[in-house]
């Protein structure tokens, strides 16, 4: 069951070619979203809290603050409606999801930039 699962997903996901990114990381998801007849472009800056699952079904969650409140959104990554990804930042944390993140704030709520290249 799971090499069948494994063949359709091989064959029928369209892939896409975005950049690598981990928790930590400050990027910008750009995707399409259709109202009636006329769709858009909009844009999700944030920092990624976490990667979850493998293959079809990898997610992403980014947090943002949005005045005070903080706004987190969980995107799949083979969502045919993103169109593109860009990491604006690599932040050096050292753990893989970074729920902490969620209550500092002020000068805490800071990741210290990583250097790559």
């Amino acid at each position: 069951m799971e090499k069948l699962i494994k063949f359709v997903q091989d064959e029928f996901v369209e892939k896409k070619d975005l950049p690598k990114f981990s928790a930590g990381d400050t990027i910008t998801v750009y995707y399409e979203i259709k109202e009636g007849e006329k769709s858009r472009t909009q844009f999700f800056r944030g920092v990624v809290l976490q990667l979850r699952g493998t293959g079809a079904t990898k997610t992403f969650t980014i947090r943002k603050m949005s005045g005070n409140i903080g706004v987190e959104r969980i995107f799949p990554l083979n969502l045919p409606a993103i169109q593109k990804i860009e990491v604006n930042k690599y932040g050096a944390v050292r753990r893989k999801r970074i729920f902490y993140f969620r209550e500092l704030t002020g000068k805490k709520a800071r990741i210290k930039e990583a250097r790559r290249k």
